[in-house]
């Protein structure tokens, strides 16, 4: 199994480098399943709304709630997340010949930290040996390692070397063309 991660730094927007990773290998007509993150508008308290684009269709999920001008907590909205993440794992078990063959995850935060969000997601496509990426914010990164168990890779680079990283192991490693 394979299991791919990148751990932003500050120069780096992770959301930005994973819609390029997923438009890289959706043009080179690699199936991907997973999540991608839009942050855009502003909600009443002036953050912006959080959608997660499920890549195996063409359904977007408000994943954050406005929880009003003075709410300083979690704006997360842990239902919503966890609707995206339930389509996710469905696409994974259809599976098939016309089944993902990646799984891509916009963050190993602290909903998986805790055992949500994405966290069975990604255990459903390891336990089908489908290869994962996965984007660790260095807050996160000593949980995913105990996590990983010494499976996880680090990517390190620009969505071009994440992008070949993951379309050879969609492809099992074989010679694969360069997504670039």
């Amino acid at each position: 199994m394979r299991l791919g991660y990148m751990v932003p730094g500050e120069s780096v927007t992770a959301d930005t480098v994973l819609v390029q990773v997923a438009q890289l290998l959706l043009a080179q007509g690699v199936r991907v399943a997973g999540a991608i993150q839009h942050n855009h508008g502003a909600a009443s308290n002036g953050r912006c709304h959080m959608d997660l684009e499920i890549l195996t269709g063409e359904r977007v999920v408000r994943i954050s709630q406005d929880l009003g001008p003075h709410a300083r907590g979690c704006r997360l909205d842990p239902g919503a997340l966890e609707e995206a993440v339930g389509e996710v794992i469905a696409a994974i078990h259809a599976g098939g010949v016309e089944g993902p063959e990646i799984l891509i995850v916009n963050k190993f935060g602290k909903q998986e930290i805790e055992g949500r969000g994405f966290r069975p997601a990604i255990g459903a496509a390891m336990a089908v040996d489908m290869p994962v990426f996965v984007i660790v914010p260095s807050a996160s990164l000593a949980a995913f390692d105990a996590f990983a168990e010494g499976l996880g890779e680090a990517i390190t680079g620009g969505a071009e070397e994440i992008a070949r990283w993951c379309l050879a192991a969609a492809r099992r490693g074989g010679s694969a063309p360069d997504p670039a």
